[in-house]
């Protein structure tokens, strides 16, 4: 037998166990506030070996545990004073997020229990990220819930099971990887994580529709934090913004039923789209360059109609009576509409109808508010330059020198009229083109134009006036069995009602006769009179449409609350045969322009194959074409000598001096 004698432990200084929890709290303090730690690690984990052997660990525990509820409590004061608006949520998350950070930093800095404990961690959130999140049946049963989990029942709070996965997601972009040892199961973990990411694209295009339908913004903000720690995350979830806007755009544009409302609700989807982007998106550059993308494209999938329908849009809020905004609110109404403005490539059809629109309103007397008007003038000139607004800008010019020129010739009136007439004169190369009626005006009328007309052309000589009725408009002493009533008239009617001076009753046929108005403007007018609102007339046989029989009486019994009765509003509405005639001026306008562009450049290149000639032709022209009419233009330009086909090959051209 041999005798081993085993000398006694040595015993610990009654100081010896508080020095070294005092070396270890700090340790411990430094791995939490990420600081770098004063002591040996040696050291460190000697002296925590030294104490266990001494069965001090229960101690030890007890006060570790200590230090870290100290310091999540810490943490968790941050969150009192927390903002209201915000989703509870989200405060719930970010406060696990703090939580779970800092088991990690823990690790991170001692590789204490990482084998056991990380990995459990991640594969129970893992298995919360399949069940309740990506499984088939969570998204067939509850669609979006199955993607983002009862997040609607979570906005007075969220589960604990879906703030630690939510957190835990975050984890790996906050990590060091480098710092864990070599048989860490980081990398693991990463690819188990990233096996994922494919079921949770998939379901993205869904998900993000029911959430920005329902405008979600909660959802919104949780799926963006989920997507950017997803390896491709972001890049989905912008194609399938992109992808939504085009779609749920290409709707209200492509629909003719939704074409009272089109611009509206442009307007509104645009302003929905920048909250999204500014509230869930954080402002993303590639989520707003993608949305103006996407703007640009479905607003031309349908040509033409938007900037038709913008411009009309533009009239309704500048033309009096709109009284649904203050200066101020108008101001910025039409800020917007220059935002959607700017996605239309079709802008000269915006011009044509817009221009159109504004004659109406400076020549009938509509116009809201000069200032906007010039304000709206100014802001179509910055975004498409100067040659844009030229005609525009003109129309203004002609209206402020006819008030010259009108008090010019009233001074200068020697022989005073019972009728006040003022002229408007128009340059006809600035305004929209009128199909001129010559209309039978009254003895005096006709004897003031005559006045007004050698007066003008004695101060501009060679010039040469040509009077156009159509925008004329007048306003009536009128008597009825109630009293006197002014009635505010278009040239038209006044022509019209005057008859009634001589008699009460005529037929559809004599009041053409008399007054030369050609028949389809002759039957919207006496509707107007006979069948609106404001009936100073009464029809025999009673009806809505007026047909070439039909016999009108002045209606003496008329009663109204107001005293000055507008029954002029008939001239602002647009007739079938002038959006027809506006559509295809533009049309025709464009022709020219791209008759001119081939000439200008064949004329620089003298010699130009086919292909080349298109692409310099879509680099110049500022609206859509297609290479059809292109085609045909040039065969146009070639049949009147302008330019010839090479004789040896068809698809070179020659510029003909």
């Amino acid at each position: 037998w041999c005798l081993v004698c085993v000398p006694d432990r040595p015993k610990l200084t009654d100081s010896y166990t508080e020095d070294t929890w005092m070396k270890l709290r700090d340790a411990v303090s430094a791995i939490q506030n990420s600081t770098s730690i004063k002591y040996n690690l040696e050291e460190l984990y000697q002296a925590v070996e030294n104490l266990c052997s001494y069965k001090v660990s229960p101690l030890l525990y007890k006060q570790l545990r200590q230090v870290c509820e100290d310091h999540v409590q810490a943490q968790i004061l941050q969150f009192r004073e927390y903002p209201s608006s915000e989703c509870v949520c989200v405060v719930v998350s970010r406060l696990l997020q703090i939580m779970i950070r800092s088991i990690f930093l823990f690790l991170d800095r001692t590789y204490v229990l990482q084998n056991s404990l990380l990995p459990s961690i991640w594969d129970t959130g893992l298995e919360l990220f399949r069940t309740h999140i990506i499984s088939d049946g969570a998204v067939q049963s509850r669609t979006v819930e199955g993607i983002l989990e009862q997040i609607e029942r979570e906005r007075n709070g969220e589960t604990v099971e879906r703030s630690l996965l939510r957190s835990l997601l975050g984890m790996l972009s906050d990590l060091d990887v480098r710092a864990f040892p070599p048989h860490s199961h980081t990398d693991t973990l990463t690819r188990r994580l990233e096996e994922e990411n494919d079921r949770v694209i998939s379901y993205l295009d869904q998900s993000l529709r029911i959430l920005l339908d329902e405008n979600r913004v909660c959802e919104l903000t949780l799926l963006y934090e989920l997507f950017s720690k997803v390896k491709g995350g972001l890049t989905a979830l912008l194609q399938a913004w992109r992808e939504y806007i085009k779609s749920f755009g290409a709707e209200i544009v492509s629909s003719p039923e939704r074409d009272k409302e089109m611009v509206q609700e442009l307007l509104d989807f645009k302003d929905k789209m920048d909250h999204v982007m500014q509230r869930c998106f954080q402002r993303n550059d590639s989520f707003i360059n993608a949305m103006k993308e996407a703007f640009e494209s479905f607003i031309n999938k349908r040509p033409n109609k938007p900037a038709e329908l913008i411009a009309k849009y533009v009239d309704s809020k500048l033309r009096a009576g709109n009284k649904e905004a203050t200066e101020e609110e108008l101001e910025r109404i039409l800020d917007k509409i220059m935002i959607i403005f700017r996605f239309i490539h079709g802008k000269d059809v915006f011009e044509a109808f817009y221009k159109k629109d504004l004659a109406k309103r400076l020549l009938v007397g509509k116009s809201a508010s000069v200032d906007a008007e010039k304000s709206m003038l100014s802001k179509l000139k910055h975004e498409c330059g100067a040659a844009f607004t030229s005609k525009l800008e003109g129309m203004f010019k002609d209206m402020e020198l006819s008030k010259d020129i009108m008090i010019q010739f009233k001074q200068n009136q020697s022989d005073p009229s019972n009728i006040e007439l003022t002229v408007n004169i128009l340059t006809m190369g600035y305004w929209p083109s009128y199909t001129p009626m010559d209309v039978h005006l009254p003895t005096e009328m006709v004897k003031l134009q005559e006045h007004i007309k050698l007066f003008y052309l004695g101060k501009h000589s060679g010039r040469k006036l040509q009077w156009q009725p159509t925008l004329g408009h007048a306003v009536l002493k009128t008597e009825f069995k109630e009293g006197k009533k002014e009635l505010q008239v278009s040239l038209f009617q006044t022509l019209v009602l005057l008859m009634f001076n001589e008699t009460e009753e005529f037929s559809m046929e004599e009041i053409r006769t008399a007054t030369g108005i050609e028949d389809d403007e002759l039957k919207r007018t006496l509707q107007s009179l006979a069948c609106g609102k404001a009936r100073v007339l009464n029809k025999t046989p009673r009806g809505k449409d007026v047909e070439d029989g039909d016999s009108f009486q002045f209606n003496s019994d008329f009663r109204h609350k107001l005293f000055r009765i507008k029954i002029n509003q008939i001239q602002m509405k647009e007739t079938v045969e002038e959006q027809v005639s506006t559509t295809e001026r533009v049309f025709q306008d464009r022709q020219y322009h791209i008759d001119a562009a081939v000439v200008r450049i064949m004329k620089m290149r003298k010699t130009l194959s086919h292909n080349l000639l298109v692409s310099e032709l879509y680099n110049q022209l500022k609206f859509p074409v297609k290479p059809a009419d292109l085609k045909k233009r040039i065969e146009s330009l070639i049949d009147r000598d302008y330019m010839e086909r090479d004789k040896e090959n068809p698809n070179q051209y020659h510029y003909v001096a």
